[in-house]
């Protein structure tokens, strides 16, 4: 039996391009098995349930070496799962040397894990790469102000009289934080940006005091 996996790495990107290249390759869609997640590690549910489907004389193929994943070891040891424990073949369309079917001497054997093991590493390094430019354009962001997550909720004008009844006690904090029409956690934030500059007030007067 021929099965084809199709990973892609967001529910937005579009899986069609490999969907063709499978069925062209003579795979049945009924036997193809789609993950819409990351390719960090093979926790991934369609994926776990096509290896669990294969079995010896089986044949898994894929568009890419980077659709089976992005993790280097880990896609090593997958390789070893599929051909070695599970006894099925494994075939990279975009790679022809990946193809398990052929050259299963000494020789032909040794070419193909040298050249999984090169395109391996080469994915998990591109995805290295991914992750330090986008840390880098955060960085560059942040030093020309640009403020990343939700936009903070100002503080309502009505906050004044909410706050002095929670600080003589006649509020609990989720009673503020519901009349204020915000959560608790916003409100107590609200309360520690207020009583910092009182705090930084009392503690200087306090060290007059001493010096005094």
């Amino acid at each position: 039996m021929e099965y084809g996996y199709i990973r892609v790495s967001t529910r937005e990107q579009n899986e069609d391009r490999q969907v063709i290249a499978l069925k062209e390759w003579g795979i049945d869609e009924r036997h193809i098995f789609l993950d819409k997640q990351s390719g960090k590690d093979f926790d991934r549910p369609q994926y776990q349930r096509l290896i669990r489907r294969l079995k010896s004389g089986d044949t898994l193929v894929v568009k890419s070496i980077d659709r089976l994943g992005r993790n280097y070891e880990e896609i090593l040891e997958q390789w070893r799962i599929i051909t070695k424990e599970k006894g099925a073949d494994v075939i990279v369309l975009d790679m022809p040397l990946l193809d398990t079917r052929r050259d299963r001497d000494l020789i032909g054997t040794l070419i193909s894990d040298i050249v999984l093991q090169l395109l391996s590493y080469v994915a998990q390094t591109e995805r290295e790469f991914i992750h330090q430019r986008q840390a880098e354009g955060i960085a560059a962001a942040k030093a020309r102000g640009v403020r990343f997550g939700r936009e903070r909720i100002p503080r309502p004008d009505e906050f004044e009289a909410v706050y002095d009844l929670w600080k003589d006690r006649f509020l609990s904090v989720r009673a503020a934080s519901v009349r204020l029409g915000v959560s608790h956690q916003t409100f107590e934030r609200w309360v520690r940006e207020k009583q910092a500059p009182e705090n930084e007030n009392s503690a200087e007067e306090t060290q007059q005091n001493q010096q005094i």
